[in-house]
């Protein structure tokens, strides 16, 4: 947008200047919009800070939108032409399509959410569920196919264990009825009692082994716990508005670990080490690829898995949310591959842990809040709250279902994705302030003011502008920016807080003015102001996965 025409403008006088790619920045103070720091330059060049400034005055100032240039404390600093810059914006904002940048033909596959069968969908499963929904909306934005993989956790020795609790404390009756929970409960059950029988897992073991060998009777009971699994999966993913291109487990990799193997003992990369073959990595630690019975591994099933996507889906590069805890396992990965000669980016978009009390949460000692009981109880408080504010409100049920998963997902995406977040039900669940629900009441405010435009009025931008919607228009301006930096960094968080500053600056221009007024003119620019807005907040909330709503 305007805004990054500007700034772009500025670099190129500095650029033709001195050669120097200088650094602008944006203002708090007042009468101060962009501000370009002359320090570095100054020591670069070995050039007087105020020298640099007036070589470059008189340029600044006849670009288009710039009402002038003033230094101070070392700062150029950049006044825009308020007007100028507003009715721009706004006009260009009533056509111009805001985030999407062309095809740029390239293949991104992104891995996320991928949680393990047989057991509840936590709130812990929600990170990487919905960063990795919003990742994928970003990136698509700037011109990538993009195809989701759920990389389900359906293999591994944790089957055994399952398989060893249902045939020893319970039995397949129990998948009849609220099967996932059941299976919770053998799964707790199955760790208490190995801290007493540490024997046990070696029975797991054993039942895993003959899984992967084919063992029929296994076998059916890993499809039959599966098949309940996703079930479950589907009802979160539905209520979360996530959906995905692939659910390929990890169990659809079995049949290409042999060639995996084999490729690995043809290119001398794989040693002998007590019966299990590792490969050696320098600095970091092996990765160990098969253990001594022959069982594979969770890093021999995702190097098979990045060589299928690579191949299958001509992928340029390879997205994994998957949480901070992983990091040496996707090092190790990216340099396995390079081993084998394999041309694949690795990106690890890693994340914190959901913590509660200031401990992990863990499903073996079944100290876990499930998605179920925390969505039940955001149901029932967006409810009353319904039924405080609007009690005609049709559809109220669906309603507050929304807004219960944007309290949710909002409070995930609100945060820096590296960082742990300590779980409080009663904080996530408020309806004011920096939440979910409050950017979606802002977008039906929005919607409202825009009911009333009469089919034959043609919105355009006709009067002088106040500091507010100068505001507002330089925030909005700022959005494509946005965007590239939350892709340059694997960040929503930034379409997060933008979205929250937007809707802030925009309802505080509300409160202070009168939109529908007996001008027509003022009316007709004053309903271009708020369409902008509209449309620019409603493209966060797509980008956060939050649905967006006509009444609440």
């Amino acid at each position: 947008m305007i805004v990054e025409k500007i700034k772009k403008e500025i670099i190129e006088v500095f650029q033709k200047k001195y050669s120097y790619h200088q650094n602008v920045e944006y203002s708090n103070v007042d009468e101060v919009d962009l501000a370009c720091p002359l320090f570095r330059i100054s020591k670069l060049k070995n050039i007087k800070i105020e020298d640099i400034f007036d070589s470059i005055k008189s340029s600044l100032s006849n670009l288009k939108y710039i009402k002038n240039i003033s230094y101070e404390r070392g700062y150029a600093n950049i006044k825009l032409d308020e007007n100028l810059f507003s009715h721009d914006l706004f006009k260009l904002s009533l056509t111009k399509k805001i985030g999407q940048k062309d095809p740029n033909n390239k293949v991104v596959v992104i891995d996320f959410s991928s949680p393990n069968i047989a057991k509840r969908f936590s709130i812990g499963h929600v990170r990487s569920t919905v960063l990795g929904n919003s990742i994928k909306k970003i990136y698509e934005l700037m011109g990538y196919k993009v195809i989701g993989v759920n990389h389900l956790g359906d293999w591994g020795t944790q089957f055994g264990k399952m398989i060893y609790a249902l045939e020893t404390y319970g039995s397949m009756n129990m998948l009849q009825n609220d099967p996932i929970k059941n299976l919770n409960k053998l799964y707790v059950k199955f760790h208490k009692e190995e801290s007493k029988n540490p024997e046990i897992l070696s029975y797991a073991k054993k039942i895993f082994n003959e899984l992967e060998n084919g063992n029929e009777k296994y076998l059916s009971i890993w499809k039959e716990i599966k098949k309940h699994s996703l079930v479950e999966f589907q009802k979160y993913y539905k209520l979360l508005n996530v959906d995905f291109d692939y659910f390929t487990g990890e169990s659809f990799y079995n049949n290409k670990l042999n060639d995996v193997v084999e490729r690995m003992k043809r290119l001398n990369i794989l040693e002998k080490d007590q019966d299990a073959n590792i490969v050696r990595l320098n600095d970091l630690p092996p990765a160990l690829i098969s253990k001594s019975d022959g069982s594979s591994l969770y890093i021999t099933r995702d190097i098979a898995a990045a060589i299928y996507r690579s191949e299958e889906f001509k992928a340029d590069k390879l997205l994994y949310v998957v949480g901070n805890e992983q990091s040496l396992h996707f090092k190790q990965l990216q340099r396995v591959l390079n081993k084998m000669n394999e041309n694949i980016e690795i990106v690890h978009i890693n994340f914190g842990l959901v913590m509660q009390n200031g401990k992990k949460m863990s499903t073996r000692t079944g100290d876990v809040q499930t998605l179920d009981y925390v969505l039940n109880e955001a149901i029932h408080m967006a409810k009353n709250s319904i039924e405080q504010k609007n009690p005609k409100l049709s559809d109220k049920e669906k309603v507050a279902e929304k807004i219960a998963m944007s309290a949710i997902v909002y409070n995930d995406l609100k945060n820096e994705k590296h960082l742990n977040i300590d779980f409080n039900l009663a904080n996530m669940l408020k309806f004011e302030g920096q939440t979910g629900p409050y950017l979606q009441y802002t977008s039906v405010r929005m919607s409202s003011l825009l009911q009333k435009i009469d089919s034959n009025l043609v919105l355009e931008m006709n009067t002088i502008i106040d500091k507010s919607v100068f505001k507002l228009g330089l925030h909005i301006s700022r959005i494509d920016e946005a965007i590239e930096k939350a892709y340059s960094e694997n960040q929503p968080s930034i379409i997060s807080r933008f979205a929250f500053e937007l809707a802030q600056i925009f309802n505080s221009w509300y409160g202070n003015s009168k939109i529908i007024t007996d001008n027509l003119e003022k009316t007709k620019s004053n309903l271009s102001v708020v369409y902008a807005s509209k449309k620019t907040l409603d493209l966060c909330l797509k980008i956060l996965g939050i649905e967006i709503l006509n009444e609440m």
